[in-house]
């Protein structure tokens, strides 16, 4: 992972706002749309960019599909979505809170 590919990754506010949902921990694809307010094909789309990119990963329980921040991410990865974290969860709102209230009932 380079800090050009980083920002490639998170140029996209669906992207970035996947990532900052999943610095709390996994969730399922219905999860990101409800918090997103997004379409099933849209938000798997760009899951698989960031997946392909490096910044993803995910696993497959029964017929869902949990994404999770990649394991083997550098420091100064996790560093940096930490820290961007404040100012996206100021400006994310409702995408922020329903992520604090937990999964939802759908997985």
């Amino acid at each position: 992972m380079t800090p050009l590919n980083l920002m490639k990754l998170l140029a996209d506010d669906t992207r970035l706002s996947s990532v900052m949902l999943l610095l709390n921990g996994p969730l399922c694809v219905c999860d990101l749309m409800e918090a997103l307010q997004e379409s099933q094909p849209k938000v798997s789309r760009h899951l698989a960019l960031l997946r392909e990119g490096g910044l993803v990963e995910s696993e497959k329980r029964g017929q869902w599909v949990y994404y999770s921040l990649a394991r083997e991410l550098p420091a100064w990865v996790i560093k940096t979505l930490t820290q961007l974290l404040p100012e996206w969860r100021a400006q994310a709102g409702a995408a922020a809170e329903l992520r604090k209230g937990g999964q939802l009932n759908c997985c």
